[in-house]
């Protein structure tokens, strides 16, 4: 939901380190592999409870995943990068939750199964209507620096991200605020197929 105003104030920060980075010839996928090792990073931290740590590399990731976009707009963007980048930031996702289990499976793991099963939701719906609508070349994205057609909704990378800080500054709130997410993800993913649904058929139509 947040995604169209926070994509906007990051790029120019993002294009300036792009910029110098490329200088050294570093390149996008690197900083992708780079991001993602750092986001599996946080992964054990979360299980041995170093919240402060953790939140450290997931923000690293992020940090990332931006800069691997950035540095693939000063040249030509490939499928292959996308791909990479698409698939590496849906394990990331998941394995963050599945670190916050680890890290209390008592308490935690029923609470991460329900949010993992929510961003199967969201994430197939996400995949599904990206390859349709290169199919019906629907060529109109909101965000148009992504790889795919990008289908929003109110659960985004934004959303996901500030819920993952809110899990390490707050660990004893895991449940409820994973049950919370997951409510939403649920109805980001019935918006998306009831929107993807009527664009395709619409295209279809015509």
């Amino acid at each position: 939901m947040f995604d169209k105003w926070t994509a906007s104030l990051v790029q120019i920060p993002l294009k300036q380190i792009a910029l110098k980075a490329g200088t050294f010839g570093i390149t996008p996928n690197q900083v992708t592999v780079a991001g993602f090792c750092m986001g599996m990073l946080a992964i054990p931290l979360l299980a041995m409870n170093a919240y402060s740590l953790a939140l450290i590399a997931i923000v690293i990731n992020r940090i990332l995943d931006g800069l691997d976009g950035a540095l693939a707009r000063l040249n030509q963007p490939t499928d292959a990068g996308g791909f990479l980048d698409i698939t590496l930031d849906f394990i990331f996702y998941s394995g963050i939750v599945v670190g916050f289990a680890l890290a209390d499976p008592t308490n935690n793991a029923l609470a991460a199964s329900v949010l993992i099963f929510s961003f199967m939701g969201t994430g197939s719906s996400f995949l599904a209507f990206a390859i349709m609508a290169e199919k019906h070349q629907l060529t109109e994205p909101h965000f148009k620096h992504k790889s795919l057609y990008y289908l929003g909704g109110l659960a985004e990378g934004t959303e996901t991200i500030l819920l993952f800080v809110l899990f390490c500054l707050f660990p004893h709130y895991f449940s409820i605020l994973a049950y919370s997410f997951a409510a939403i993800c649920f109805l980001t993913t019935f918006l998306r197929i009831m929107g993807g649904y009527k664009s395709i058929s619409l295209a279809e139509n015509e």
